[in-house]
């Protein structure tokens, strides 16, 4: 465990997939971690709606979701002005998710990468090391 996530005020995550199951296993995965203000949805629209009240650090959001997927709520969550990181998961193959990252960076989102589900441990390790290191004094 890093002590570095304790340092300032935890990141606020917000975790973004429809099965529940993905969603208990990246909590649990991020409570390995640290310490993080973790929120999470099964729903893009519900979770669109919580961006700018909640303003999550970082968003880590699957790409295949019903009613709206992933790139479109990568869209609509550029238009509400979210300014967190974005970290993509899919079960599709590499290409899909380099496109879905190339295009939730023209949309001015801060994409931190895109991975095959399920992420591992290290991946997201990974990314939230970098992440607390960008952002020492972050306070929410």
């Amino acid at each position: 465990m890093s002590e570095t996530n304790m340092a300032a005020a935890p990141l606020r995550v917000l975790l973004l997939d429809d099965d529940p199951f993905m969603l208990e296993l990246l909590h649990g995965m991020l409570d390995e971690l640290g310490s993080f203000d973790v929120l999470r949805a099964t729903c893009a629209r519900s979770a669109l709606r919580t961006l700018p009240t909640n303003a999550p650090d970082l968003l880590v959001c699957d790409l295949s979701l019903p009613e709206m997927d992933g790139i479109e709520f990568m869209q609509a969550a550029s238009r509400t002005g979210f300014a967190g990181s974005v970290v993509l998961l899919s079960g599709l193959d590499k290409g899909v998710r380099n496109a879905a990252e190339g295009l939730a960076s023209a949309y001015g989102l801060r994409v931190l990468g895109s991975f095959a589900k399920p992420l591992s441990l290290d991946a997201l390790r990974g990314v939230v090391e970098g992440l607390v290191a960008a952002r020492p004094g972050r306070s929410h």
